[in-house]
């Protein structure tokens, strides 16, 4: 069966350019992919899928069924980003101010040619009995004023109900083009967000003494917060603290009287998050004793995206059917967060890295950012032996 589908992803080779330059000139933010979303469905609806819309929002849902069977998924992001493009491309973005720099219009039109050739599949007799079911997600590169970003939404909707297994891949513009980095267990870090409120007493410059310098309370803190990971973790263990923004005063001559700073903590174990949460709020503790106040808040992110071991070892030696052992890479785990943790969380899932580096390798969230679209045709071929992995374990 193996050997057909590289065949079979091969002949979509043009379409799924096509598709992807088409997605690439018409980037859309998180919740607002309606026109990306139209086309997702248009596509595999043809192909066979029986589509729902509006999940999540902007999300599809897409089924085929071929008999009685477990139910297993496959999932792409459909969200751009704000980054005004500079590639020059004949392909660039047409919208000002967006683009589509984390590949995220490579990952659906890599799930339209899964799609294509497990309909293809399913019309000759061959597919496993059971049920695939597409994801097209929206809002993968941040959360609504909820809180909510689109896999959490998709799950609470209900998107996951009856699935036994769910994968999904990135193309990774860093790594070797048409290789793949596939390990078990830890594979994305979890990340929380970070706000801090540093609150002094105002004063005008001159008479400094008067007032509580909350700029300098926070200094203090940022300053203290770079022990965090290095007295709070052992060496072994993997966490990151990032303060990132600081805004405060008003004025030249006025003595700050708030401070406000945010951030991130990316974590693997439940333990490190703790740890790394009680060390910030330790490192702003000493404004009260300077008169001042500090406020430390967190709000959850992504989970931890945690490869199934069984499954992982299970979709690694059929994927090697198509790539051959020498089509592996190894790679550390990352410490980026991607919320196909959350679609993990609700059956087992393997999480991997499709390589899709150009010559010159780009970097993700860059300006520039482009990929080797000669993965796209290899990427559909992957997803589509995954599922039938998945249907037949």
């Amino acid at each position: 069966m193996t050997p057909p589908l590289l065949q079979r992803a091969r002949t979509l080779s043009q379409d799924l350019v096509e598709l992807r330059r088409d997605l690439h000139r018409h980037p859309e933010l998180g919740y607002q992919e309606t026109r990306t979303s139209d086309v997702a469905a248009r596509e595999v609806g043809a192909a066979g899928f029986q589509v729902q819309r509006g999940v999540a929002r902007t999300g599809v849902v897409a089924d085929l069924v071929s008999g009685d069977g477990p139910a297993v998924a496959l999932r792409a992001d459909m969200d751009a980003l704000p980054i005004q493009e500079q590639t020059g491309l004949p392909w660039a973005s047409t919208v000002p101010g967006l683009m589509h720099a984390c590949g995220h219009d490579a990952h659906t039109s890599i799930l339209v040619g899964a799609a294509r050739i497990l309909a293809g599949l399913h019309a000759e007799g061959a597919l496993p009995p059971g049920r695939i079911r597409l994801l097209f997600q929206p809002s993968e590169e941040g959360m609504d004023q909820e809180g909510r970003s689109g896999a959490r939404r998709m799950v609470e909707e209900g998107a996951m109900e009856g699935v036994r297994a769910v994968a999904g891949l990135h193309v990774g513009a860093h790594l070797p083009s048409g290789r793949i980095h596939l390990a078990p267990g830890p594979f994305f870090a979890g990340s929380d967000e970070i706000r801090v409120t540093v609150r002094g007493r105002g004063a005008h410059a001159a008479r400094a003494h008067e007032g509580v310098d909350a700029l300098v309370l926070a200094c203090q803190g940022v300053v203290a917060a770079q022990q965090v990971v290095s007295r709070r973790l052992a060496p072994h263990e993997r966490g990151v603290l990032t303060l990132a923004t600081i805004q405060g005063g008003q004025a030249p001559n006025i003595v700050a009287d708030e401070v406000r700073l945010t951030g991130t903590l990316r974590y693997f174990e439940p333990s490190v998050k703790r740890r790394l949460r009680d060390g910030l709020v330790a490192s702003f503790a000493h404004a009260e004793a300077w008169g001042g106040r500090a406020q430390v808040d967190f709000q959850d992110g992504y989970p931890p995206v945690v490869n199934d071991p069984e499954l992982t070892g299970r979709l690694r030696s059929a994927l090697a059917e198509i790539v051959g052992e020498n089509g592996f890479l190894e790679a550390p785990a990352t410490m980026a967060a991607e919320d196909f943790g959350f679609l993990a969380r609700e059956a087992p899932g393997v999480f991997f890295w499709l390589g899709a580096a150009l010559p010159e390798p780009r970097e993700h969230h860059h300006p520039e950012f482009d990929i080797d679209e000669d993965v796209l045709p290899l990427g559909a071929a992957v997803l589509a032996r995954a599922a039938i992995e998945m249907l037949a374990g």
